[in-house]
């Protein structure tokens, strides 16, 4: 057995409570993590073209509201 599937399979017997904290806990590490992931790429320069595009839109008046 995966240590992912063990990990399922100990997430599927937890006691609601448990499951309820447990839960909270990813839900804030998995954010932080994907917060994290955007300033590397961001640092890096893998965002500047979409930047770049999305800057040229708002200039021309074709960008959209969100």
């Amino acid at each position: 057995m995966s240590e992912v599937e063990q990990l399922e399979q100990r997430v599927s017997n937890l006691p609601p409570q448990d499951l309820a904290q447990f839960r909270a806990w990813f839900l804030e590490f998995d954010a932080r993590m994907w917060d994290e992931q955007i300033e590397a790429d961001l640092k890096a320069g893998k965002l500047d073209a979409l930047i770049a595009e999305a800057r040229a839109e708002f200039k021309h008046g074709t960008s959209r509201p969100l």
